[in-house]
Parts: structure tokens; C-alpha cells; sequence
């Protein structure tokens, strides 16, 4: 695909991903359109949709020449009851589902849609070392992810290419790991969870939207793991944490205290062991401008 004058939509816009992803195609002279959950928050080039009322504006995608689809319930917000469950699951499945059927349902349809997925997929696998043909895991983000890319089933159909980035934990100044643990680590008392040897597959905000863009860019389908080369273990992350805070982390965080603060949730997020590798991104000749963690921290922890 070239690059000139194109026509992107973005679901999720709003999030510290869409949001970066926007900033940087429009920095670079292309046209994005919002794709945004309010008839009256919409202002000129956004397009309406509601998952939750099955309604999307889809003759506003005519024309458009790809779609990145970001749009899905936060993960770590809120502990995981039913309903939390059924909003994370519906929102993404149910949203990609609406949106692929009205790609698919087009004339002129976008020539790719890059539609978000996570390394939920995978499950907790202790150490082994998980490419994109790895099966998948059998929890409950497991079970979500592996719907969640299957809803795109109707534009992959209609002849669209569909990428599924299998992001991993996103390092940036506003992002879920810094927010939730900048104040304990400043305190002095963050440190490993547990035995610290669950590996931690991220990437840095601005690699992320680089590879965004590089699956917009190149030809790539199906699961890209959107990860750094190098995933690193709990006690690493923790390690790094605290030399570019300057903050002692000799204090574990006990599993307990996590479990009655967070419950499924906080245990499910803090433990899962990991340990994704981006093959077919460096197959396809990316290049990552943060490899390695420390330097990624600095910059996400410099504000």
C-alpha cells in the first residue's frame, strides 16, 4: 500500500494507543477518521458506531483505504466479575463483528484491516518460547482473544487483509504498567511478585505505533506478535524499575495482597508467564527502535 493521501479510520482513538496511532499518521499528512461511540461528540470526519445498540455508519467507510480497529473494554480497570467479563469479551467480539460485516457488506471496501488482538492468546506457558504458531492458552483472556480474532472472519471472507496485532505490555508514560506501578516503586516498596520468574513479554508505546503502521504498510495477515525481541522475566522488570527510579525493590509483593485487591484479575495479570517473541515482524524486516527494556523505561518514566 502507499503511503500518499490515505484515507484511515481508527476504532479506539481515544486510548493511549488510537490516540498515539492518530497523532502520528496525521503528523505525516494522512487523513484518520475517529470512529467514535457519540452522534454529538462526533465533529467533521468522524464516523458513528455502537456496539452496545449493533449500529454503525458503515457508507462512512466508503472510500476509506484501511481500518485499525483498537476499540475494547480495559482489561485492568476493575476486578473481573460476570458482568466485567461480559463487557470485555462483548466489546471486543461483538464489536469486531459489527464492524468486519459492514467492511465486508461494502462496494469498495478498505484493502486492510488491522484489528487488535493481545498475548492473551497464549495463555500462561511458563518458559516456553511462543511465535505466532503457538496454540492457544485455555483461561479466560485465552478464550476471549481467540473469539475476538475469529469475528473478523467476514472481512477476511470478503478478500480484506486482516492482521491481528497480539500486543503485549505497552510501555508508556500513561500506560496500565507505569500507572499502576510508579507511586509503590517510588515508595521504595515495589518489588517482585512472587517468585519473579514469570516472563513479561512489552513494547514500547512508540514501537507499537511504528509496527501499527507497518502492518498497514506491508503485507503481513493473520497473528503479528507486537512485542519486543527481548521479553524479560518479573524480577528483571523489577529490577529495571527500580534503577531508573533510584528506589530499593527488595520487598515481594505478596500474591495474597494481590488476590484481595484485585481478585481473578490482578492474580491473573500479575502471574501469566509469557514468553513471546516477535518472529514474523523481524521476518518481515522490521526494525525495533527499543530492543531492550531499560531504555524503554527511561523514556516512558522521564515525565
Amino acid at each position: 500500500m502507499s503511503w500518499s493521501a490515505l484515507r484511515v479510520a481508527v476504532t479506539g482513538s481515544s486510548g493511549l494507543i488510537g490516540d498515539a496511532l492518530v497523532s502520528s499518521l496525521r503528523a505525516d499528512g494522512h487523513t484518520v477518521h475517529r470512529v467514535v461511540r457519540s452522534r454529538e461528540a462526533a465533529v467533521d470526519g468522524d464516523l458513528y458506531w455502537s456496539v452496545e445498540r449493533g449500529e454503525i455508519d458503515a457508507e462512512g467507510f466508503a472510500g476509506v483505504d484501511a481500518v485499525v480497529h483498537l476499540a475494547g473494554e480495559p482489561l485492568g480497570e476493575h476486578r473481573w466479575d460476570d458482568e466485567t467479563k461480559r463487557r470485555i469479551r462483548a466489546s471486543r467480539v461483538d464489536g469486531t463483528r459489527l464492524l468486519s460485516e459492514a467492511l465486508a457488506g461494502l462496494s469498495d471496501p478498505p484493502s486492510v484491516l488491522v484489528s487488535g488482538s493481545a498475548v492473551g492468546y497464549y495463555g500462561s506457558r511458563g518458559d516456553e518460547i511462543l511465535t505466532e504458531a503457538a496454540g492457544p492458552g485455555d483461561d479466560f483472556l485465552a478464550e476471549v482473544v481467540v473469539a475476538w480474532e475469529a469475528a473478523a472472519d467476514p472481512a477476511r471472507d470478503a478478500g480484506i487483509r486482516v492482521a491481528h496485532p497480539r500486543t503485549g505490555v505497552v510501555i508508556a508514560e500513561r500506560g496500565p504498567l507505569i500507572d499502576k506501578v510508579r507511586l509503590p516503586f517510588s515508595l521504595g516498596i515495589g518489588g517482585r511478585i512472587g517468585d519473579g520468574r514469570q516472563w513479561v513479554p512489552w513494547i514500547s508505546l512508540e514501537d507499537e505505533v511504528r509496527a501499527l503502521r507497518f502492518l498497514l504498510d506491508g503485507d503481513l495477515d493473520g497473528p503479528v506478535n507486537l512485542v519486543a525481541p527481548n521479553p524479560v522475566q518479573n524480577r528483571e522488570l523489577t529490577e529495571a524499575l527500580g534503577e531508573v527510579l533510584r528506589r530499593p525493590t527488595i520487598i515481594p509483593t505478596p500474591l495474597l495482597g494481590i488476590r484481595v485487591l484485585y481478585g481473578e484479575m490482578g492474580v491473573s495479570l500479575a502471574t501469566t508467564s509469557q514468553r513471546v517473541v516477535p518472529r514474523r515482524l523481524q521476518d518481515a524486516g522490521f526494525a525495533f527502535g527499543h530492543p531492550t527494556l531499560r531504555p524503554a523505561l527511561r523514556l516512558a518514566l522521564a515525565g
